[in-house]
């Protein structure tokens, strides 16, 4: 016995004194150990080493049911093709390339959309690739904020993929803006809804990410009306960086919201014969809130633009009046310069200059014309 194996047994010994295997037997049941749950069932592999594995859950439903247990996506997906209403939906969070790539190999996914999936930097958009559909949908939060101000994040948002195939959907999340977790509980509690399949799944995501679009608008409305009432409040400052912040927000919030119409429009289609017609039914809902949000969005665009121009006039208005001010001070002092003037030319024949009132009588005539020019100028709104 070599002195490696020999300290293997010594320390690894318990308190009953018996003594652990070798390495080359405890292989085996460390990797069994990963692969069962406690509960005996399959569990989804996780990469070796310090790898952070993208997926976050897998689930096999039958006949509108999840099967016990979180199987392995190869073994879920051979199941489900054996049954005659399973299917697979694997739920993936920032995946990276090599991970997504084992994926779409074992479905079958084309590498286009599994490059899309993994930079996350794409529009709404719908694509087919055989049997297979790639649905893109951004994700929008509203984020918490005490106070509007020019650096101020209003509108967090992030992305959402989906393959649709006969029998998987696989849904790819990309930042926090949208949490999927309480979409499939919310979705395992309504079994005759998860009978049609993957795009039960698909309109379910879907419907959450529009359902969020609505309060996102409903929460930008209330920051309009803060930002509205600060323009036309004499006594707040009314800064121009914040309607610029707040139409940057709009404007992110606007490229996840628009975009997602046609795609929606193509689902709802009456051609399309990939969606269910019970769940395009569900769509036209989903369609519908997305119409009303498209609508508030563009009516706070104009709004805005409202605003932001009304807060320029403003800022046109004080500096004439400014001006005004100015003007009617220099008029003013224009009084006192031209007679200080005329007295400091000493010309020899000045008959004021012998005066023996002319001391007093300037400075009641430059008093005079003050105060008469102080009045007219009052009266007509310059000071």
């Amino acid at each position: 016995m070599t002195d490696r194996v020999a300290r293997d047994r010594t320390a690894g010994a318990d308190g009953g004194g018996r003594a652990l295997r070798p390495r080359a037997w405890a292989a085996p049941v460390r990797a069994m150990s990963r692969i069962l749950n406690a509960d005996g069932s399959p569990r989804v592999a996780q990469p070796a080493g310090p790898e952070r594995s993208g997926i976050v859950d897998c689930g096999l439903y039958v006949d509108g049911e999840r099967r016990p247990g979180r199987p392995q996506y190869a073994e879920a997906l051979a199941a489900a093709r054996q049954e005659r209403d399973g299917f697979v939906w694997l739920g993936l969070h920032e995946p990276d390339l090599a991970e997504m790539t084992e994926i779409a190999a074992t479905f079958g996914l084309h590498e286009l959309a599994v490059e899309d999936a993994v930079k996350a930097q794409q529009r709404p958009k719908l694509e087919h690739f055989g049997e297979i559909v790639f649905l893109v949908l951004r994700t929008a939060r509203y984020c918490e904020h005490a106070e509007l101000t020019e650096n101020s994040e209003v509108v967090e948002t992030g992305q959402v993929m989906l393959f649709i195939g006969p029998n998987f959907v696989i849904s790819v999340r990309h930042g926090d803006a949208c949490r999927l977790a309480p979409v499939r509980a919310d979705l395992e509690a309504k079994r005759e809804l998860l009978r049609h399949g993957p795009w039960a799944v698909a309109y379910a995501i879907t419907d959450r990410v529009v359902d969020l679009y609505l309060e996102v608008a409903d929460r930008l409305e209330d920051d309009l009306d803060v930002l509205e009432a600060d323009v036309f409040d004499r006594q707040s400052s009314g800064r121009i960086q914040r309607i610029y912040q707040m139409k940057r927000e709009l404007v992110e919030f606007k490229r996840a919201v628009v975009p997602l119409q046609r795609p929606l429009m193509t689902l709802t289609s009456q051609v399309n014969r990939a969606v269910p017609q019970e769940v395009r039914r569900y769509f036209r809902d989903v369609q519908d809130h997305l119409s009303r949000t498209v609508e508030q969005v563009n009516s706070y665009d104009d709004l805005l633009n409202s605003i932001l121009q009304a807060r320029l006039a403003q800022v046109t208005v004080d500096q004439n009046n400014d001006m005004r001010k100015i003007a009617a001070w220099a008029a003013i002092g224009a009084v006192w310069t031209a007679i200080a003037g005329i007295y400091g030319m000493n010309f020899d024949n000045m008959p004021e200059l012998r005066w023996t009132y002319g001391y007093p009588g300037v400075w009641a005539l430059m008093l005079a014309a003050s105060f008469t020019l102080y009045r007219l100028f009052r009266r007509n709104g310059w000071l």
